[in-house]
This record gives structure tokens, sequence and C-alpha cells, in this order.
């Protein structure tokens, strides 16, 4: 209780330089638990950020990708190899299938394309799901498509729908034919022809402008290739990569048991895909090295820099209690010498100062903790569109950086405060 009483008071002589030290030590606190949890919570809202600009994993047929990476012209030629449309729903089944956020398959040909008086030779025409409801085999039900794939685009008009006779036309090819939304395209090969209306005329700002976006089974029929498609888009929610999934992307038959285990139930880019290749027949699966790439290297980059703004608030933090600290014990040095005149052992007046310490570190952490938690927050809704997801690792990681924190600013003095000679002390009070 005596103890107590010490600390007590000591809080009720110096309550505005103690409060200073309390706010010091929360701002710290808060600053360290807002950027901790960021870092914590930052992959996964990236990789929802970039899931946004499309797909990051193509699945092709096997012959068709080993001539692509032999052979890159650049050219928009057709396919020479096909996967089946049926197996398409597949990509659900994997392990990681909650992580597969949409896919949709293609199939691409050229066509004559014919309307208000324009006619068009050799124009690319992509069949595709548009919004497809599927029905899996684990009896969940799922609609893929490009209209959520392509989320980007800009939209004049509607897309089609997956069982009409319907059509949409990339900016650059509506102007060459002068078309829009509510005219009819007619649409011939050598194997057929068949007329379609433009429910809407997109913007994508790449090379999909000078082409039209048709139901899957429209360009079926075109190409005389019933149940075929050419390759699948797949966007899913990935881990970034790290040695372990770069070695099992260049040969996974290279890893350990345990390697492989850790890899394989792990979201890597490089374990979808693998996956993928095991549930559509004579199929292959790249990653969209771009995405993956940017993916690494922004997070690596985030977490970086919020690291160094944490440490930073620790040092800062550091010196300002090591300052107000050493300007307190400094001004008590007549109360400790009196401590010791009456008999108080250094142990018992370093144990009054680290109890001291203790109640400003409590008090200052859980006042940083709850405006660090408000600030993470704010920082997920402005910057990610989210919450942030607050995990028990990082307030662990604030108490014990603060307890290092505050020990190291306190001990210096502690030692000073060690080699306090009672009558010289109270001689020059």
């Amino acid at each position: 209780m005596f103890f107590l009483r010490l600390i007590q008071r000591s809080f009720a002589r110096q309550i505005r330089r103690r409060a200073l030290i309390v706010l010091t030590v929360a701002l710290s606190a808060s600053v360290s638990v807002a950027m901790l949890g960021v870092v914590l919570d930052v992959g996964d809202k990236i990789n929802a950020e970039l899931t946004t600009y499309g797909s990051n994993i193509i699945v092709q047929p096997r012959a068709e990708g080993v001539v692509a990476d032999l052979y890159e012209t650049g050219e928009d030629s057709e396919a020479t190899a096909f996967l089946d449309e049926a197996e398409v729903a597949n990509v659900k089944t994997i392990f990681w299938a909650y992580n597969i956020v949409d896919f949709a398959p293609s199939l691409t040909g050229h066509v004559t394309v014919s309307a208000a008086g324009t006619t068009l030779q050799n124009t690319a025409v992509t069949g595709t799901w548009f919004n497809k409801e599927l029905a899996l085999p684990t009896g969940q039900e799922v609609v893929a498509g490009v209209s959520t794939l392509r989320s980007w685009w800009t939209m004049e008009g509607a897309w089609p729908a997956d069982d009409a006779d319907e059509a949409i036309v990339g900016t650059t090819l509506a102007q060459e034919l002068g078309v829009a939304a509510g005219d009819t395209l007619t649409l011939t090969t050598s194997t057929g022809t068949c007329t379609l209306t433009v429910t809407g005329v997109y913007t994508s700002g790449d090379q999909d402008d000078t082409r039209l976006y048709t139901p899957l089974a429209v360009v079926q029929d075109l190409t005389g290739r019933p149940g075929k498609v050419e390759q699948i888009e797949v966007k899913a929610l990935t881990t970034p990569e790290n040695d372990l999934s770069r070695k099992a992307a260049s040969n996974p038959a290279a890893l350990s048991s345990a390697e492989w285990e850790t890899w394989y139930c792990t979201a890597y880019p490089s374990s979808i895909a693998y996956q993928l290749e095991e549930v559509i027949t004579g199929s292959v699966a790249k990653q969209v090295r771009q995405v993956a790439a940017v993916e690494g290297q922004v997070l690596g980059k985030t977490q970086a820099l919020m690291i160094l703004m944490t440490a930073l608030s620790l040092v800062a933090a550091a010196l300002a209690v090591a300052s107000l600290t050493t300007a307190s014990l400094v001004e008590r040095t007549g109360e400790f010498a009196l401590l010791k005149a009456i008999g108080a052992s250094s142990a018992s007046i370093n144990r009054l100062i680290l109890g001291e310490t203790f109640v400003i570190g409590v008090a200052g952490t859980i006042l940083g903790a709850a405006i660090g938690s408000g600030l993470a927050q704010l920082i997920g809704r402005v910057v990610f569109q989210s919450a942030i997801t607050m995990r028990p690792m990082v307030f662990v990681l604030v108490v014990v950086l603060i307890a290092l924190v505050l020990l190291a600013a306190t001990a210096s003095s502690m030692r000073s405060i060690l080699r306090i000679q009672p009558a010289t002390a109270l001689h020059r009070r």
C-alpha cells in the first residue's frame, strides 16, 4: 500500500508532466497500431484492388500455349487447339475455389461485318459469357462472365444476354461502322451468316475497342466449333509470390513433400494455376506476369513504408520519453536522496521508478491502441474503401515495442539515480 501511495503522490505532484509523457506514449502507440494493422492486412486489400483490373491467370490448350511461347508474333490469329466448354465450370471446383472471383471462356473468329451500308473484312469477333448462370457439381450456383471481369470498361447501353443474338461493339469499331445501341449487324463467315442486335458500345482503352463481343454460342456456330473455347480468363485472389512459389512455378517436382504441401495449400498464383490444370483436360494455366509482379512490388513498397513510419514513431517516442523522464527525475533528486537517507534501498527506488513507468506505459498504450484502431479503419475506408481487420498480433507487438522503448528511455536515468549521495544532494537543496 505504501508503494502505491508513493506512486499516487508522484503523479499528483507532476500531473502535467506525467500527462505529457502518457500523451507521447499514446501517440507513438497509435501510429504503431495503425501502421502495423494496415501492414498485416494490406496484402488482401491490394490484391482485391488489383483484381479490378482483369484476369491474372489464363487457361489455354497445352498445344496452343507451347506454340505461343515459341512464336510470339503479336498477331491476332485464330486458335488451332481448343478446350471443352463443358469443363469451364470446373474452375470453381479446385482447392482454392473460393479465391476464384470470376472467370469467362472465349472463342475468337474473324468475320465480315456489315452495318448501315458499311462492310468491314476480317473483323475480330469474340464469343464469351456475359452473365452466365452455372450449376456446379457441388450444388452451388454461380454467375460468371465478362460483365464483372471487365469491370473497368465504360458501357453506353447494356450487356448482351447469353442466350440471345446480341452483341456489344468497341468504340473504334462502332465509329468505323457507324452503329450505336439498337442497330443491327450482319456477320458472315464461310460457314454461315447471322444478324445481331447491338445492345451497347464499350470503351476498353486498348485493342479490344476494335472488335465486338457476342454470346459464345454465336461464335461457335459461325466458326463451326460447337462446344469449344480457346481460352479461359480467371480472376483469382492470390498471395504475392515468394521464393517458394517461384521455385514451384519453374519445377513443381523439385519441391520436397513439406514444401509441396505448403505451396499447394497457399493461394500462390502458381499453385492456383497448377490446380486449374488438374481440372481442365489438356490445359496449361499461365499467370499474367504483369499483374503478379505489380502486386508483389506494390505490397513490398507499401509494407516497407509503413514499417519505416512505425520505426520512426518509436524512435521519436523514445527520445521524447527519455527527455521528459530525465527532466522529471532530475527535479526529484532531492526526493530520492531523502528516501535513501531514511533507509530506502536502490532496489526499492528502482521499483518505484519502474512502477511509475508501468502506469504511464499502460495508460499510454491503451489510449494509443484505441486511437490507432480508429486511425487504421480511417485509412482502410479512405484508401481501400473497406475495413481493416485488426489482428491480435498487432496489439501484442505494440505492447512489446512500447515496453522496450520505455525501458530504454528510463534505463539511463535509473543509473544516475543509483549514484545519488544523500548528504550531497540534500545539502545542495
